[in-house]
């Protein structure tokens, strides 16, 4: 019986009719920053711009060798999955079904109907992609079709694996040190599967969806309460089961939850220096590397950037996150002097690189005071407490709501 390395580098193989291998590329950048040898296994360059189309593959590859005749494909994805699903049932030439939520950018509906052409229709239903998934499934059973789960299924996993098996052919060996993302987990188990101890990890999850951490807590899958969709990509409320019972092992390996925040500092890096557009998700394991600097000095490591299905839409608030968390962008509620030349006193508080970017009185009847809402940006961090300062000795009331994420929520 062929291992479970045999079986990934024949699906590799066998994947070579659809696309060639996604490049292997020693980043200079990143490697002067860090002083090693880091690479970026750019699955952000796959024809669906993410790793999906693999596991996408493999499975449908495998349920159409097993059927008399072709089977109608269903599966509920938002995203990435939809995409390589749509791609694999035109180059299968099968017919598929694929339920979206309603909330659903038509941006991503449009790549999908793209891929698919006419074997493929789109379902909107459900606000929330519960929703999505209990219609998905029953519309399933109701028809007989065959329900492609994204990441929770071992031919998925499988499928997965073959970024591994590239790694290992284009680097000639394993790397010292592998960053993966991790969302359901199928990424992450196909490639611990192949490479098993060959190397170290180190998983990386949105804080804000931290899955596997919450299940290696708890020795099973959970669910979490809640979940941060800014990182849709690896936005999961519960880790799959089977790539749970091939990670779980791996519960001394290092794991990180990214802040969201943080991260979109690293997706303006990465775009700005080095024109590559990534996804949220797919920027987690470079963000990692902030976090490993002092482990991985002189070391060989290989960051898989698992998907580049960026929304440009979004970037003015990757942009404005990316300010805050760096401290160079700031919202305070001030209070002004209803008196003649108050603005002009506080204008002449700012320095030579302060900008304002927002502003608007909040209240105007006080007699008094007025209430100001507004937004400065700077180039230097520390220019905020010399404002601070000179704000106090000046009498002036000026109290900083960027972190207040109630209070932002409503005013910014």
């Amino acid at each position: 019986m062929d291992s479970f390395k045999d079986k990934s580098r024949n699906i590799a193989d066998a994947l070579r009719g659809v696309f060639d291998p996604t490049p292997l590329q020693r980043n200079a950048h990143l490697s002067e920053a860090y002083g090693a040898e880091i690479y970026l296994k750019r699955e952000d360059l796959t024809p669906v711009r993410s790793y999906k189309i693999r596991g996408a593959y493999n499975a449908m590859k495998n349920a159409i060798e097993a059927a008399k005749t072709p089977p109608l494909f269903v599966c509920a994805s938002a995203g990435n999955h939809a995409q390589g699903v749509a791609f694999m049932c035109k180059h299968f030439g099968v017919k598929g079904r694929i339920f979206m939520p309603v909330t659903t950018p038509s941006q991503k509906i449009l790549k999908t109907k793209t891929f698919g052409g006419d074997l493929i229709e789109i379902e909107l239903i459900g606000d929330y992609f519960d929703e999505t998934l209990h219609a998905a499934q029953s519309y399933c059973t109701e028809n007989k079709a065959v329900f492609l789960p994204p990441f929770d299924a071992p031919d998925v996993i499988a499928g997965q694996s073959t970024v591994a098996a590239e790694i290992e052919q284009q680097l000639g060996a394993a790397p010292e040190l592998l960053v993966l993302p991790v969302g359901g987990g199928g990424l992450a188990a196909g490639v611990t599967s192949y490479f098993e101890d060959a190397c170290r990890y180190c998983f990386v999850e949105p804080a804000g969806g931290a899955c596997l951490a919450a299940a290696q807590l708890a020795g099973k899958p959970v669910a979490l309460e809640a979940v941060d969709t800014f990182v849709d990509g690896a936005a999961v409320a519960r880790i799959g089961a089977a790539p749970f019972e091939r990670l779980k092992s791996y519960k001394l390996e290092t794991h990180l939850q990214i802040s969201e925040d943080r991260l979109c500092t690293t997706l303006v890096e990465m775009l700005n220096i080095e024109g590559v557009v990534l996804e949220p998700a797919g920027a987690l394991a470079v963000d990692a590397l902030k976090d490993l600097k002092d482990a991985i000095k002189g070391k060989t490591v290989v960051c898989v950037t698992s998907g580049g299905n960026f929304d440009f839409e979004r970037l003015p608030e990757v942009k404005e996150r990316a300010q805050r968390y760096a401290g160079l962008k700031k919202y305070f509620i001030l209070r002004l002097p209803q008196r003649p030349g108050a603005l002009k006193d506080f204008l002449g508080f700012l320095g030579p690189h302060d900008d304002i970017t927002r502003f608007e009185y909040l209240k105007k009847s006080a007699r008094n005071f007025g209430t100001v809402l507004i937004g400065i940006e700077t180039d230097d961090a520390a220019n905020f407490a010399k404002l601070h300062d000179k704000l106090a000795e000046a009498g002036f009331q000026a109290r900083d709501i960027t972190n207040d994420e109630t209070l932002a929520s409503f005013l910014v």
